[in-house]
């Protein structure tokens, strides 16, 4: 499995070290390197990757955030646990609730730039997907193309209640795309079910788009099931 290309070291300058760690433990996650469950002690990470333990910090806690990392008192942080077949099946009905209300709401508040940025993370999901099975870069791409397209729509249904839900939803999804393999994406097919709810809020037709949005995720569901 090839990792991702190396940023120039005019490009590492310009940015923080605790991103540049954030990185590269998420592809660390991502390339299956770290186990479920797998203990991440702070100094032992610093001697591996050759940095001070601050920016180490501050990259676990930001992970922590997504949900891809736990923290316990007294031990520290850990891989987060892999998700039970029954505790999948529980987040994909609450986001098969919420997220066709999310789709709803947010085609009754389109605005030409929402809809400009949520063409661009279609477009880029679309370009990942060829190789998102086989390549460990499109891999990423491909998931960080969809979590945008999801955020995107909370994030303009001017509902905060309905993002919140949402924001706790998705840092579960990130443990369950931490688990995801290469050649299990389904890529194709989402790529085509993202952009039928996007054509489905260009034309502003909230009933379709909430049904498109549903359609999309119990297809998801259905996929993952038959991997």
């Amino acid at each position: 499995m090839r990792g991702r290309a190396m940023p120039s070291e005019a490009h590492k300058k310009k940015r923080p070290l605790a991103d540049q760690m954030y990185d590269v433990l998420l592809d660390q996650f991502m390339a299956g390197k770290r186990a479920p469950g797998e203990p991440l002690n702070i100094g032992a990470l610093s001697r591996e990757l050759e940095v001070s333990q601050t920016p180490l910090r501050e990259a676990l806690a930001r992970l922590e955030h997504t949900g891809l990392v736990v923290r316990e008192a007294l031990k520290g942080y850990r891989v987060a646990p892999m998700f039970s077949e029954k505790e999948i099946d529980k987040l994909m009905d609450a986001r098969i609730v919420l997220e066709p209300a999310l789709a709803y709401e947010t085609c009754r508040r389109t605005t030409p730039e929402f809809l400009d940025e949520l063409r661009q993370a279609v477009d880029e999901l679309a370009d990942s997907a060829d190789l998102a099975d086989t390549e460990s870069r499109s891999f990423r791409s491909y998931w960080a193309a969809d979590d945008r397209f999801h955020a995107l729509i909370a994030q303009q249904s001017d509902n905060q209640f309905l993002e919140t839900a949402y924001r706790s939803l998705n840092g579960q999804m990130q443990r369950f795309r931490l688990f995801s393999k290469l050649g299990n994406t389904g890529a194709g097919h989402a790529a085509k079910e993202h952009r039928a709810v996007y054509e489905a809020l260009v034309e502003g037709n909230p009933e379709i788009a909430a049904i498109r949005m549903r359609e999309h995720l119990q297809s998801a569901n259905r996929r993952r099931k038959q991997r």
